[in-house]
């Protein structure tokens, strides 16, 4: 059994999560600049056995998709062609970084921490995963 990877994809960079090999514990992994993502990925799925992809699904209040979502499938496209073998899924992201900014205030670490951009992105990878493993157990 490989390790599941999640990624929230953002307009500038994405958050990356992954589970242990048994899928059970997610945990944030790295914050990476879109444009270096690919070359992360290659690295990271040379190094570990990853069955599974979640993206998280930018959808609004409202229900409308994000504009960033152009920028998603274009990045699964050629993820599919780089890695056919590996399952991609979509999950909805709504107020994961919200929930992101929540756990991290909780956490006591100091203001310009809880304001990192970065570890907030992380934070929500990890959150679109642990939602993603809750889903397969039902």
């Amino acid at each position: 059994m490989g390790q599941i990877l999640a990624i929230d994809y953002g307009k500038a960079r994405c958050g990356i999560a992954a589970t242990d090999d048994m899928q059970i514990i997610a945990s944030g992994l790295e914050t990476v600049e879109n444009r270096s993502l690919m070359d992360f990925l290659k690295k990271y799925f040379s190094q570990n056995k990853v069955d599974e992809v979640v993206i998280g699904l930018p959808i609004d209040l409202k229900g409308n998709v994000s504009e960033v979502e152009t920028d998603i499938l274009k990045f699964i496209e050629e993820f599919q062609k780089e890695f056919s073998d590996i399952a991609v899924h979509r999950l909805d992201e709504r107020f994961t970084s919200k929930m992101a900014s929540f756990f991290i205030s909780q956490s006591g670490k100091n203001k310009k921490k809880r304001q990192e951009k970065g570890l907030i992105d992380k934070v929500s990878a990890t959150i679109i995963l642990q939602n993603f493993l809750e889903q397969k157990l039902r």
